[in-house]
């Protein structure tokens, strides 16, 4: 009976892999997916499909056909527009800006590495954790550093390595969407998900911030270093039992040059801190809104360059303490670096803009939300059923599509106007989707660093593969999305803020 367990849950896996696999890449999937929508607004448009505008009262909508004249000639002439205004692309080239400097200067692996050393022996285990989820900030730079150093800890403290690069693991990336900070995620996440309200309600849009889910990743911060820390010492610690290879590491501390340099950017940050504080918190400060307001004012407008500036000015500090950056020409080689590295997710950005506006176009995204919102009611799908239904579908659909931003601006136009319809707030639908995308990452073969992790994971374990990996990571994944979706349905019960200014619940009839 155990052998054919296995052999149902490794064919499962290879199921993935194959089709995940076979899966075109997230650039020609979207323009796979614009064409799409081309072809079925001419299709859907001849048999003249129409819904009520939720939003304004006896308002008919119908589907454009994009291959008429006024179509074709849209296609043409907005293609340039649609690029340049797909919603994540500037904020997220912004905000790289400085989590770039703050990476390439190695601020982020000293610190990484400064607070887990720091930590003492009894709380390694959810110290190691809680590295991984706030490493996110730094976007990908905890895959590399976090897992192999949480694998020599566990070594030199005569624990299991495979246990310590488990844990780390799932911090950084079952924890993605979890931090005390706001991150580039928020932002890339935050405009997708504004973009998509405009299809229903574009004045709610306009009091949309990218903040939206802020206190809300804030306590899962909490709840998922308690979680990933109660896993790895009951669950995957005691089944993976003593370590009996021949692998050893000595774990060397931080340099005096690095100590030197997380001085003079600690220094930086708290000045930075206090001088942006200046034009927010006195009441006639310049980032204020009207009457004094916060939520709806220039700071949460603000929050992308805020961001940028709080990771590069101590990162410049660094990189000049510790000799990383000796001219304004390595500040600007670092820089450019940097955005070579973004180069796939700007040619994403062209294809995914076209297939974005074109849905928005064609009034297909409207239409769809409409009746999509009608079947869910028709059936009686609300509440705590919905949104776990929801949570459960996009975190099956990660083991095939890795990307979260690729995977949201797929989703967005269509979950988006449907749960405003069923009178769920974008905030919270996208905070649903942030914790399925986030709880299955280490679970899918497919995932950019999965490779990375098992190659980390070889050097203690020769015949660690894909199924054996998945086997420790399982698991976390199964507990993660349990108590993090038990979480957000007690913030829906008692109808708490996700974010400044963010609702659980929306009022379609205005």
């Amino acid at each position: 009976m155990e052998k054919q367990r296995k052999g149902l849950f490794q064919r499962f896996l290879d199921m993935i892999e194959n089709v995940g696999n076979k899966l075109p890449h997230p650039i020609t999937l979207f323009a796979i997916l614009a064409l799409i929508v081309i072809g079925l607004s001419a299709v859907v448009s001849m048999f003249g499909v129409s819904v009520e505008h939720p939003g304004e009262e006896g308002e008919i909508v119908e589907v454009k056909n994009l291959l008429s004249t006024e179509g074709i000639q849209y296609l043409f002439e907005s293609m340039v527009d649609n690029f340049i205004g797909f919603a994540p692309l500037g904020v997220v080239l912004a905000t790289m800006l400085g989590i770039g400097i703050a990476e390439r200067t190695g601020l982020i692996s000293a610190s990484l590495r400064g607070f887990v050393l720091s930590v003492p022996q009894k709380l390694i285990t959810a110290g190691l954790v809680f590295a991984g989820i706030m490493s996110s900030v730094a976007s990908d730079a905890g895959y590399v550093v976090l897992p192999p150093l949480g694998a020599v800890i566990f070594a030199g403290l005569g624990r299991h390595p495979l246990a310590g690069l488990a844990a780390a693991f799932a911090g950084v990336s079952a924890g993605f969407s979890a931090n005390l900070f706001l991150s580039a995620t928020d932002a890339m996440l935050g405009e997708l998900t504004i973009d998509a309200v405009k299809i229903i309600d574009s004045a709610y849009a306009e009091t949309m911030n990218i903040a939206m889910n802020y206190w809300f990743i804030i306590a899962s911060v909490f709840l998922l270093t308690f979680v990933g820390a109660w896993v790895t010492e009951k669950v995957v610690e005691p089944r993976l039992g003593e370590y009996k290879g021949d692998y050893r590491e000595n774990l060397n501390g931080l340099t005096a040059i690095e100590k030197k340099g997380l001085k003079w950017a600690g220094i930086s940050l708290l000045v930075s801190v206090v001088l942006t504080s200046l034009l927010i918190v006195p009441a006639d400060a310049p980032l204020r809104g009207e009457e004094g307001a916060i939520i709806q004012s220039p700071f949460m407008s603000s929050l992308v360059p805020i961001i940028m500036l709080l990771f590069f000015i101590p990162g410049l500090f660094y990189g000049i303490a510790t000799k990383n950056i000796k001219s304004d020409k390595d500040v600007a080689k670092q820089l450019t670096d940097t955005m070579a590295s973004m180069g796939m997710f700007i040619v994403l950005a062209f294809t995914a803009g076209q297939f974005v506006a074109y849905f928005a176009e064609s009034n297909m995204g409207l239409v769809l939300g409409v009746l999509g919102a009608n079947f869910l009611d028709a059936i009686s799908l609300q509440g705590i059923p919905l949104i776990t239904l929801f949570i459960i579908v996009v975190g099956f659909i990660n083991l095939f599509i890795g990307s979260a931003s690729a995977k949201w601006a797929m989703l967005a136009p269509v979950f988006v106007p449907i749960m405003m319809q069923l009178g769920y707030s974008p905030e919270m639908t996208q905070m649903a989707y942030r914790i399925a995308d986030s709880a299955t990452n280490i679970i899918t073969p497919l995932m950019t660093y999965f490779a990375i992790i098992i190659a980390f994971a070889q050097k203690y374990d020769k015949k660690m593969g894909i199924g054996t990996l998945i086997s420790v990571m399982f698991p976390y994944s199964i507990a993660f999305m349990i108590f993090w979706t038990i979480m957000l349905i007690v913030w829906m019960l008692f109808g708490i803020e996700l974010g400044p200014g963010s609702p659980i619940l929306y009022d379609y009839n205005g």
